[in-house]
């Protein structure tokens, strides 16, 4: 049990990348992404259905980061991942799955998980895989207003 956290820490291995590991990590999130939208769009409850798996995938980081920070010894070592790809599908929550958002969902989710506007800096304090994923969280509820404010003036000029 212990490897396939250590596993699943990693983002099954591509936090290990020496260029951007976040980045890397958080190329995961795509196809979690999209079999949320798919599975909800199939049950009729799209909104809902992404809401509760947003939430249950934040919760299961919690203790996989937990244990990839212990394997590694460091606090929030950049080879532990699953907070990157674990949170993505938050970015997306009530809009579309098309390239074009999908792109600027991902642009937005790197870029506030990097710059971590307040409170998500304060958040990365807290011990453990909690603070390892509230901070991905917080940056990914930034991300998602920023989708949905860019998704409607994406319509409203025509460009979708």
């Amino acid at each position: 049990m212990q490897r396939v956290l250590l596993l699943l820490s990693s983002g099954l291995g591509l936090g290990y990348s020496p260029f951007a590991p976040g980045t890397a990590g958080c190329l995961l999130g795509l196809p979690l992404a999209w079999a949320i939208h798919a599975a909800g769009k199939q049950l009729g409850a799209e909104l809902p259905f992404q809401i509760i798996a947003a939430i249950l995938l934040s919760l299961l980081a919690i203790p996989i980061c937990t244990a990839g920070e212990k394997a590694a010894g460091i606090k929030d070592p950049s080879c532990v991942v699953a907070d990157e790809y674990l949170t993505f599908p938050i970015c997306l929550i009530g809009l579309p799955f098309s390239p074009l958002v999908v792109i600027g969902a991902f642009v937005t989710n790197r870029l506030f998980d990097i710059i971590k506007p307040f409170p998500a800096r304060q958040l990365q304090a807290l011990p453990g895989g909690l603070g390892i994923t509230l901070d991905d969280v917080c940056s990914a509820l930034y991300s998602l207003a920023c989708n949905h404010a860019l998704y409607v003036i994406a319509l409203r000029h025509g460009w979708l």
